[in-house]
């Protein structure tokens, strides 16, 4: 399997501005592909307006990896934006940034053709610098972890002190059961990190209780409840990180808005002491996210080694976000941070069977006891009184409880529970199962923009093209 190990860096000064040179270098060469490729698509709009037949218009140039490496490798030599400076970094740090471009492109072609799933892409645009995060990836050269753990070697770089030791990695290296395969440094949360992109042979973990299966309910008030086959409930606490740290953060606010900041309309350059306050106020955010995601990764960890069977909802996070009431403490809960790590440790550590219920399942409002559903549950209703049976019961373990009976109607191989095929049968009032609309209508292209015309196939004039199995269409 492959696996990442990601360290915390402590580089010098002169270290610290290579790093920045590389990932700006990374950036530059970013935004030279996406220039080079989309210079073609407005060359083209404008020879149409000119009348020039489809046969005599500039040809579309590709925007495959290799063809942007041999354009770049010839551009950059000649070009005054590179000329001067690029050799001062590694090649590989040109090469992430043609190797983003061209992923890129492969998306924004693949979603205007109906092939990639999600939300709509648009074309690439330039990153600006003050927006830009920064990022290079090594996948060749001297990358290792040296034999103290204490300093990792990268390319053009060269040895790095690590804020913690590397013994995890260094000793299934030395052992033989890892093999580095890159190395992607990044600037995040105010300092330095690496990850090393590893092969590890890992043998499988066996659960704590592989017979058991166990119902988890997200919430608000109380982060998770968990619900057994058993019947043992369980109940994880909110810790509110961001609610409290607010007071910190409002008295560093309050201190950055009496200082002098930058002002882009007028070019103004923040002061000195703006810049002081600034960090102390992202250091409180900082913070946060380090405490969420340790809490997170905790929680997760604990329920992927426990139990044989985990079922989740397929929570509409995105849509839950809209509620400008709950908003901030569903983005402090991390919905969809649990959903995600259970996924690949379930998947990856321990082979644990993980079932997502469906999204209109109504585990809320179904009675656990007689399997009876009712029509309108308020959210402000806390306790789940069932009229056909009379069982009174807490609402969050009601569906926990639910969602723990569903292992067993899970499809075997899908994944999916709660679906009308796969549910038992029970009772559903008016209104109780119906589905909304999930597609939206599509935008009308836009006129006026270059790329209007329909891409012609492309021609393999080079290793590894991808080939245009259709037309595409850019705007």
């Amino acid at each position: 399997m492959v696996q990442a190990y990601r360290f915390a860096l402590d580089p010098n000064a002169v270290q610290e501005r290579a790093l920045r040179s590389h990932c700006g270098a990374a950036r530059a060469a970013y935004n030279w592909a996406v220039g080079w490729v989309t210079a073609s698509w407005w060359q083209r709009k404008a020879e149409e307006t000119y009348g020039i037949p489809e046969e005599s218009l500039t040809e579309w140039r590709p925007w495959s990896l290799p063809s942007l490496r041999k354009a770049f490798n010839a551009a950059k030599h000649t070009d005054p934006r590179f000329a001067h400076w690029w050799e001062d970094n590694s090649k590989e740090a040109y090469s992430t940034g043609l190797a983003g471009a061209s992923a890129a492109f492969d998306n924004y072609a693949r979603s205007r053709s109906g092939k990639r799933k999600g939300a709509r892409m648009g074309a690439p645009r330039f990153k600006p610098k003050r927006k830009a995060r920064l990022a290079c990836r090594f996948t060749t050269g001297v990358i290792r972890v040296e034999a103290d753990g204490r300093h990792v070697t990268l390319p053009r770089l060269g040895a790095i002190r690590v804020h913690e030791p590397t013994v995890k990695l260094r000793a299934r290296v030395q052992a033989g059961t890892a093999r580095i395969l890159s190395a992607t440094v990044r600037h995040e949360r105010g300092r330095w990190f690496v990850s090393f992109q590893a092969e590890v042979k890992r043998d499988i973990e066996r659960v704590k209780r592989p017979d058991t299966a166990v119902g988890i309910d997200l919430g608000v008030k109380t982060l998770a409840v968990m619900a057994d086959s058993t019947g043992e409930i369980r109940t994880v606490a909110n810790p509110g990180h961001y609610d409290r740290a607010r007071g910190q953060l409002r008295r560093a606010c309050r201190v950055v808005s009496r200082r002098r900041g930058p002002d882009r309309r007028t070019g103004q350059k923040p002061s000195k002491r703006w810049e002081k306050a600034n960090a102390q106020r992202n250091k409180v955010h900082h913070r946060v996210a380090n405490l969420r995601e340790d809490a997170l990764h905790k929680l997760t960890t604990a329920v992927a080694a426990e139990y044989g069977t985990i079922v989740v909802e397929d929570l509409n996070v995105t849509g839950m976000l809209r509620n400008r009431r709950l908003a901030r403490r569903i983005a402090d809960a991390g919905f969809g941070e649990i959903r995600r790590q259970l996924d690949y440790k379930t998947r990856q550590r321990h082979t644990t069977r993980i079932v997502v219920a469906d999204r209109w399942y109504p585990s809320s409002k179904t009675c656990s006891g007689c399997g009876a559903v009712k029509t309108k549950l308020p959210l402000h209703v806390r306790t789940y009184e069932c009229d056909a049976c009379n069982l009174v019961i807490d609402r969050d373990d009601n569906a926990a409880l639910n969602l723990a009976a569903l292992a067993a109607a899970a499809v075997t191989g899908t994944g999916v529970a709660g679906d009308q095929d796969t549910a038992p049968a029970v009772s559903k009032p008016r209104g109780a199962d119906q589905k909304t609309r999930t597609t939206r209508p599509r935008r009308k292209a836009e006129a006026g923009r270059a790329g209007g015309a329909t891409l012609p196939h492309q021609r393999q004039t080079e290793t590894r093209d991808r080939t245009q199995a259709e037309a595409l269409t850019l705007w």
